[in-house]
């Protein structure tokens, strides 16, 4: 399968190095609009200059290609998304969606319209960890899960678009344990209630913390706090997790899962002392591949045999709404129902 990368500096690099990881996938060009991104990274990955271009449709013009991995700004997702359905090539797009709802739901129009793929690259899915938890659940050992709890503390300088986004964390991070809170828990969000605040030493513009309580459609409440601006004692990215089941807990972290249940599930046991299971730490499921690799293979099948995907943008919206619900719910200062 031939692509074309539309965004080769940034997140860009990762995708590089998946296709060149990949023995199914290759590149037919690039769109990349600054022309110091284009040099640099012509020396870094041996490109050729002559298949790097300014635009997508100058480059659907010169190359022949089977499909498009968009790595552009969020706000620049729409148009890139949109022109590759209409012009008949698949897309992976990197998160978010889109940078706003409303272009958000005008690509999965067009993916509606079209009848053609976009999958949108949520690759915290696609983790042993998260396929791990995932696993504990479904296998009914803790009974149903009744609350979620998620922390997530991070201070990186990322630099650009990122430090100058109105909601940061929300939009560019805490989307990733959204969309997995949506995938462990097989439901979605139908009301939220948040607020958002900038620590005073943020480097960020917009507000780099918040607090969420969310209620799922299957009753599961939820609560979740994260920053992006955090000093020190760093949580994972993938973020720490106490999942409370009828039978036991599962407990997230530094990227470790422990279970512990009862002994017995009658009232009596409940309530006894020291009727617990000892801690036990749980193995991550091993993967062939995980991440972004996951997502280019999936992407792959999807194309050239017709295969379904997990994180089409029809699901993806879902993610969205989420995830716009909690920023209007900061901004409003009110519950938001979806």
């Amino acid at each position: 399968m031939k692509v074309i990368q539309a965004g080769i500096g940034g997140m860009g690099n990762t995708w590089l190095n998946a296709v060149k990881r990949s023995d199914a996938v290759d590149f037919a060009g690039f769109v990349e609009v600054s022309d110091d991104i284009a040099r640099a990274q012509t020396d870094a990955y041996n490109l050729d200059p002559a298949r790097i271009f300014q635009s997508l449709p100058q480059a659907l013009e010169a190359v022949e290609a089977d499909a498009v991995i968009n790595v552009t700004p969020p706000q620049i997702h729409r148009e890139i998304c949109v022109s590759a359905m209409e012009a008949g090539l698949p897309v992976l797009t990197e998160k978010p969606l889109a940078g706003n709802l409303e272009d958000a739901r005008a690509i999965v129009s067009a993916a509606n319209a079209t009848g053609v793929l976009c999958s949108v690259a949520q690759n915290y899915r696609y983790r042993p960890l998260t396929h791990t938890i995932k696993a504990i659940l479904a296998s009914g050992e803790l009974g149903a899960a009744a609350a979620v709890r998620a922390e997530f503390y991070r201070g990186p300088h990322f630099g650009g678009f990122r430090e100058e986004m109105p909601h940061p964390l929300i939009i560019d991070m805490s989307i990733h344990h959204f969309d997995m809170m949506r995938f462990l828990l097989g439901s979605d969000a139908i009301s939220i209630t948040a607020r958002s605040w900038n620590p005073p030493w943020s480097w960020f513009d917009g507000d780099a913390s918040a607090a969420a309580v969310i209620e799922f459609a299957n009753g599961v409440q939820a609560s979740y706090i994260g920053s992006w601006c955090s000093q020190a004692f760093e949580t994972s990215w993938n973020a720490d997790w106490r999942f409370e089941c009828e039978r036991g807990v599962i407990l997230v972290e530094d990227d470790r899962v422990y279970v512990q249940g009862l002994l017995g599930v009658d009232a009596d046991a409940r309530g006894a002392a020291g009727a617990h299971d000892d801690k036990r730490e749980i193995p991550l499921i091993g993967m062939e591949r995980e991440s972004q690799d996951y997502l280019l293979h999936e992407f792959c099948e999807a194309v050239t045999q017709g295969k379904s995907v997990g994180t089409t943008a029809q699901d993806n919206i879902h993610t969205m709404e989420f995830v716009f619900g909690v920023v209007e719910a900061c901004d409003s200062g009110k519950t938001v129902r979806l």
